[in-house]
């Protein structure tokens, strides 16, 4: 064979390879939230309570919040490929566990495997579509892959709901048959990584060429969260309380939508709910390319003021019932989530250093797991002893007070205005 039919036949197994992970990373995280929608009908077949539906949320961010805690350095240490295998088989055992449910205690099972899945699936196929960028035959470039990876993760996530949502709307036995798509998908992303034929280059340095794998040590478990110097404490305080926030009125629509839509709207129901999510996932990445350009103060201070102005429609639509004021704060909600990650995550750039960035992501996204936890419990618990209006009601007030306080305080802050940068 000659040189360039030779580079050709490498090139084309490079841009398979890039194929492969984005795939696995689609399929690794579409069951995700692909329960989202088939709640309420999950609470009609078990008789559950409002914090039953919500503990079934909390525990599955758990796993999920577990995962990054102390399994994140594992793409490192034994390399991208044996992780995205070893967590694309746990999403199918997870999902496998949750369509075949008898119970409360069964489906959670189910679904924190499926948290712990999705966040090592995340981490693993980031760091293999950065190996691969590195290698030119690919056709990946270097500075795209953080927006190729988050796209792939959002397209992975929003195709969820709407997949649960035809599901619970129109097929038969909907809490069966809604895990059959993910299921098939999954076992072909197996398929497709366990044949996946890496570039020299990236196997040298992904270390699975002529290389045992590394033994792990206790200390690689150990959660790696860092706070930056005392001069940016309260810049990144700041910046931490966007993902709290933002996490949080995502995981009211994620975790509840099914159970207060119907006192907001004429019609509802599994396809409505999973539409929501997906618009929400899907105009939130969207927004983040076209406000990149955005001064960062301004920016991070439309997302609090658009999240604000959305928990203030919810508020007045569980009164006024209207489907058009719904679907307008629906878009707010996906706009200001999207406009605050960007601040957020763009702040956390400037502020880290190298010697400290993993660390400081490490602890930007636990605080924004906890906001989509502890709110939720809340939530549940006060539906529960009262009603799920009131529930959410005082959810959309507290989000309104801090949202306000902390777009001011961003806004205001000199870090932010690049000041001292």
């Amino acid at each position: 064979m000659s040189q360039s039919n030779t580079w050709q036949a490498g090139a084309t197994t490079a841009q398979a390879s890039v194929w492969w992970v984005g795939f696995g990373l689609v399929v690794g995280v579409l069951g995700a939230a692909l329960i989202s929608p088939l709640y309420a009908l999950y609470q009609q077949a078990w008789q559950l309570r409002p914090s039953d539906i919500s503990l079934i949320y909390v525990l599955y961010m758990c796993g999920g919040l577990c995962a990054l805690l102390f399994l994140g350095r594992l793409p490192d240490r034994i390399g991208f490929q044996r992780v995205m295998l070893c967590f694309l088989c746990l999403t199918l055992a997870g999902t496998l566990i949750s369509m075949l449910a008898w119970n409360l205690p069964s489906l959670i099972v189910g679904r924190f495997m499926v948290g712990v899945s999705s966040s090592l699936i995340t981490i693993s196929a980031t760091t293999g579509l950065t190996l691969l960028a590195a290698s030119a035959s690919t056709g990946l470039q270097p500075q795209r892959v953080a927006m190729v990876a988050s796209f792939l993760n959002v397209l992975g996530f929003g195709l969820g709901p709407l997949i649960g949502g035809v599901a619970g709307q129109w097929l038969p036995q909907p809490l069966t048959t809604a895990y059959l798509v993910p299921l098939v998908l999954g076992c072909i992303g197996v398929a497709g990584v366990v044949t996946l034929k890496l570039p020299e280059s990236v196997q040298r340095d992904a270390g699975q060429l002529g290389q045992a794998p590394e033994r792990l040590h206790w200390r690689d478990c150990l959660p790696r969260l860092t706070w930056p110097v005392r001069e940016d404490s309260l810049a990144f305080a700041l910046t931490c309380g966007y993902p709290f926030v933002a996490f949080g009125v995502f995981g009211l629509y994620a975790s509840m939508a099914p159970l207060f839509l119907q006192q907001m709207i004429p019609w509802s129901g599994p396809m409505v709910s999973g539409t929501a999510i997906a618009v929400i996932l899907l105009v939130s990445a969207g927004i983040q390319l076209v406000a990149a350009s955005l001064p960062l103060h301004r920016c991070g201070f439309a997302g609090m003021a658009l999240l604000v102005l959305s928990n203030g429609m919810l508020l007045l639509n569980l009164q006024l019932q209207s489907t058009l004021l719904f679907i307008l704060g629906v878009g707010l909600t996906a706009l200001g989530h999207g406009m605050c990650m960007l601040a957020g995550m763009t702040m956390v750039g400037r502020l880290a250093r190298p010697d400290n960035r993993a660390g400081m992501l490490s602890t930007y996204q636990t605080i924004g797991l906890l906001g989509s936890m502890l709110p939720m419990m809340a939530v549940g618990w006060i539906a529960d002893h009262w009603s799920i209006k009131l529930a959410v009601s005082l959810f959309a007030c507290f989000v309104m007070l801090l949202a306000t306080l902390l777009g001011l305080a961003f806004a205001r802050h000199p870090r932010m205005q690049g000041v001292a940068d």
